[in-house]
């Protein structure tokens, strides 16, 4: 058998990681002595230790690598958890991915190779009626809206094509922020007219906006927040502050997956500061 701190050094992490091991029951000693409390491990116990130490060095938590070694069919239990593990670092690629192609806009747009339009307008939008969904996002920011958006779009596609209703461009998102620090996402289609209620789906009017600051977005998602962040500091500059929900209108914009050459109005209703 081993001493805690043999077992230790053959797996390659500290005595105080086996003792929180031991404590819960991932792997708890083959024997204690009941004088002493020294620990002691098996043979037998060295492929879990080994185990363990490769399953946390891959990410994965503490709580999918108990299920696994409680398995009846380790191999399937190993190969979910695995599995699992590389949906999540695929996920984890793509928003680091997101956030690099953020990060050299931004920078390209400092150094003066790439311009972002910042021309805005000051207008009334008129009242509209839309099909429309809606779903609740955790929290503000592309992180907590973008993996809504398919799912939402999806639906919305579906339930118009089941009730017979034609989808029509440009589409319109807008949010609405909650006391909670959560966000009401909202995506629409302009409606037919006479607008037809449906499973699926809203009839919403979105109402006459007396006076709102636009601007155009070029391109894809990546750069959006960096559109939204000029919009409201012209418009604060200008002495107007935001009164409503903000709208994005998809002027130009084929299929669902965001390209350079779409064009997105930014909208967001303003008044005077008094």
């Amino acid at each position: 058998m081993y001493t805690i701190g043999e077992f230790a050094a053959i797996g390659r992490i500290s005595v105080r990681m086996l003792r929180h091991y031991d404590a819960i029951d991932l792997l708890p000693p083959a024997r204690v002595d009941e004088y002493s409390g020294y620990r002691y491990y098996a043979d037998a116990q060295l492929a879990d230790l080994l185990l363990i130490v490769e399953l946390r060095q891959l990410g994965i938590g503490l709580d999918a690598i108990a299920a696994v070694l409680a398995s009846a069919d380790l191999q399937a239990a190993l190969s979910a958890a695995l599995r699992q593990r590389r949906v999540e670092l695929e996920a984890g690629i793509a928003d680091d991915r997101d956030r690099l192609d953020r990060l050299e806009r931004r920078l390209r747009i400092l150094e003066g190779t790439e311009t972002m339009s910042t021309s805005v307008e000051y207008r009334p939008l008129e009242a509209l009626t839309v099909y429309a969904v809606s779903g609740t996002a955790p929290g503000m920011g592309n992180e907590f809206i973008g993996p809504m958006v398919g799912p939402l779009i999806g639906s919305l596609d579906q339930a118009l094509a089941a009730a017979g209703r034609p989808i029509l461009e440009p589409s319109v998102f807008w949010y609405e922020a909650r006391d909670d620090e959560r966000l009401e996402v909202h995506i629409s289609y302009p409606a037919d007219s006479p607008a037809q209620p449906g499973d699926g789906y809203d009839v919403v009017e979105l109402p006459e906006v007396p006076l709102a600051a636009t601007l155009l977005h070029h391109g894809d998602m990546t750069g959006i927040g960096d559109s939204w962040m000029a919009l409201t500091e012209r418009l604060v500059a200008d002495g107007y502050r935001v009164v409503g929900p903000t709208r994005e209108v998809y002027v130009q914009a084929t299929g669902h997956i965001p390209a350079p050459d779409w064009i997105t109005e930014l909208q967001a209703p303003v008044e005077r500061v008094s």
